[in-house]
């Protein structure tokens, strides 16, 4: 297997869904493992390094949603979410979580597989021009943005963010009081080919506040809505 072969665990209490989905990102040059239930795919989660995890919601004993929360107490590693049930509440609650997409069954595994390249497009960590040591660190009061690092600190804490939610900040602080629209940041940080809609990312803002203002001390949550247009970062 070449090294910089990316792994995906393929999770679902379904034996052929599994193998079918293997098959395809196999067939891309993917190295898979794959869980019929959550507490093994939380065995080789801790096991294992993975680039990526493809998990169904619906499993008997530990659900997918359970595995996407313990999965986010430590690791940004990117997750699309499957699920029998195309339900709006669904898919906000799985993004809420941190998931990163979201495919409804019966889903065509090659746009499983296009959703899985485009998630690891999307957090794939850009290289940094050269620039003199510290320019590209943004510095604001309470709150520090290392891209090199892709370290938040907020009042010299550190604030663990998913791979969007660190971007979107990272976006927004670059211009402060800047608006930005819902369609501006949804093409910017999911890109094109992303096949949700806007309220992807008032979600992640949403949680992005959240912990931006717990790691404050409910002091800020820096960012404020322009309502009817999107999201502006505020500088204390």
């Amino acid at each position: 297997m070449m090294e910089n072969t990316k792994k995906i665990l393929v999770v679902d209490d379904e034996r052929k869904i599994r193998e079918l989905v293997r098959l395809y990102l196999e067939k891309e040059g993917f190295e898979v493992g794959e869980a019929a239930d959550g507490q093994s795919a939380l065995d080789l989660y801790k096991d294992e390094e993975w680039d990526l995890i493809v998990l169904d919601l619906m499993m008997p004993g530990i659900d997918g949603w359970a595995v996407c929360k313990e999965v986010r107490k430590n690791s940004n590693m990117p997750i699309i979410m499957l699920t029998a049930r195309d339900d709006e509440m669904d898919r906000i609650l799985g993004l809420e979580l941190g998931a990163d997409d979201y495919v409804a069954k019966p889903f065509s595994p090659r746009e499983l597989v296009a959703r899985v390249k485009a998630v690891l497009r999307r957090t794939k960590m850009a290289p940094l021009p050269e620039q003199p040591d510290g320019a590209h660190i943004i510095q604001l009061p309470g709150l520090s943005i290392n891209p090199e690092l892709r370290l938040v600190l907020v009042d010299g804490r550190a604030v663990n963010l998913t791979p969007k939610e660190y971007e979107l900040l990272y976006r927004l602080a670059r211009s402060p009081r800047r608006t930005f629209t819902r369609e501006e940041l949804l093409e910017t940080i999911w890109g094109y080919d992303y096949m949700g809609d806007t309220r992807t990312v008032d979600t992640h803002v949403n949680r992005l506040r959240d912990k931006l203002l717990k790691a404050s001390g409910n002091k800020s949550s820096y960012i404020s809505t322009v309502w009817g247009v999107g999201y502006r970062f505020e500088v204390k």
